[in-house]
């Protein structure tokens, strides 16, 4: 079965290799936060490598950047910009208010690197309203490097794909509570929820997009399902079921984008990716999949709850900076609350909000809670109103939606993948946007 599994592996990663119109510099923008968002399991207790990552990736983006100056004043336009960005910045404004000059400083260095990302993303090639295909160059290359990456993840765990139970990055108690799930192996771990977000998105990338061929489409769909039955992700089944009917209804809108397929029978593509999920649903055993207690105290949202709660304590007892600005106490505002399952007297465990809405209030306060609104409201008014567009971005924006409620996938960091992949979408309607803007002036005044 090792065998067998090695050659799964393999073979999904020969699929992303040989995807068309991949760009060095998509490959390397995806690739980097690809890694980054693996690391950070598999290196857990030598945070140095994710450092080193984080200042590679700054280095690159730096590069790709240029002219910073230029590309940084189209940041506001972005959407995904302010939901990925403002909180970072006003949690250093946060820290260096209550004196924490240490937190303040780490929090620099991620708004820096994060910045230079998006800026990467506006400096793109040159895009013309006459070759909208040139929007979609970026997230080629993105997408390929996901593929590749989940690849990866197969053959290092391929000793135990097939097993009942899985390796584990660490000895945290509810790890170990979830050996059931795909992780990957002892060389690359990831977290099961957030690989099956990366596979989702390869069928949200590729799916929509009329420049890959029926075959290539197709086989999106069963990476998806593979990831989606592997990894028992309740988060992104539900990913993949809004995407799937945002991608049904784009079907049947008057003012379908061009890069859409054309289908002789659009009743067949709509129900082809509601027929995978399905599937996946009856191998993980039905309904029973979907509202499983993991750890126990009839709790199915697996602590997330008592999380949120914790998050608004906090923020009772908080300073004006902090009620302001943010959680001030470490970089990446982690929680801490006593009924998070550890062994008594142990060290607390350092838990994520797993709600973008929440995240952004725990990490830049109240005004990180109107930003984060405010983007998300520029991001689906791009997605659903601005042309030309593309049919993914719209699908991958829609779709995301509900994952606010049980995922910070939309905050970006270093398991933003997700994010990522949205600001390319929105960058590249702005810069055709930009770029028609220029012909027109050049054809008024000749």
């Amino acid at each position: 079965m090792t065998v067998l599994a090695v050659l799964l592996a393999l073979a999904v990663v020969a699929y992303g290799v040989t995807l068309p119109g991949i760009t060095l510099r998509g490959a390397m923008l995806g690739g980097l936060f690809v890694a980054a968002g693996m690391f950070t399991w598999t290196f857990t207790d030598r945070p140095i490598v994710i450092w080193a990552v984080l200042a590679v990736e700054g280095v690159a983006f730096a590069v790709w950047g240029w002219p910073w100056l230029r590309n940084l004043r189209a940041l506001p336009r972005l959407g995904a910009a302010w939901l990925g960005l403002a909180y970072w910045l006003l949690g250093v404004v946060g820290a260096l208010l209550v004196g924490h000059l240490g937190v303040g400083a780490q929090r620099l260095a991620y708004a820096g690197v994060f910045t230079l990302a998006c800026l990467a993303m506006l400096a793109g090639p040159p895009y013309t309203a006459k070759n909208v295909s040139r929007v979609a160059l970026l997230s080629n290359g993105i997408v390929a490097a996901i593929v590749v990456g989940l690849g990866a993840l197969l053959l290092a765990g391929a000793g135990t794909l097939f097993h009942a139970v899985h390796d584990v990055p660490n000895d945290d108690p509810s790890t170990l509570l979830m050996r059931d799930r795909f992780w990957g192996g002892p060389l690359l771990y990831f977290h099961p929820n957030s690989m099956a977000g990366l596979a989702v998105l390869v069928a949200v990338r590729i799916g929509p997009d009329r420049r890959y061929a029926a075959w290539r489409r197709l086989a999106a769909l069963g990476v998806t399902g593979l990831f989606l039955y592997l990894t028992n992700s309740r988060i992104a089944f539900v990913f993949a079921g809004c995407a799937a009917v945002v991608h049904a209804g784009l079907l049947w809108w008057r003012r379908r984008p061009a890069d859409l397929p054309s289908y002789r029978r659009r009743w067949l593509a709509a129900a082809t990716p509601f027929a995978v999920l399905a599937l996946v649903l009856v191998l993980s055993g039905g309904q029973g999949f979907l509202f499983r207690d993991r750890f126990g105290g009839s709790d199915v949202t697996s602590g997330r709850v008592d999380t949120w709660k914790q998050v608004a304590v906090d923020w009772q007892h908080a300073g004006w900076a902090e009620k302001l600005f943010g959680d001030a106490r470490t970089a990446r505002a982690v929680v801490t609350r006593d009924n998070d399952g550890s062994a008594p007297g142990a060290e607390r465990r350092k838990l994520n909000t797993d709600n973008a809405a929440v995240g952004a209030f725990r990490r830049g306060g109240v005004l990180g809670a109107l930003a984060f609104l405010s983007g998300l409201a520029l991001l689906v008014w791009h997605a659903v109103t601005r042309r030309p567009g593309a049919a993914w971005f719209t699908v991958a924006a829609l779709g995301a939606l509900p994952t606010i409620a049980t995922e910070d996938w939309l905050l970006g960091g270093t398991n933003g993948v997700l994010w990522l992949l949205l600001v390319a979408g929105e960058a590249g309607v702005l810069l055709v946007q930009r770029e028609n803007v220029v012909a027109k002036d050049l054809a008024r005044h000749g």
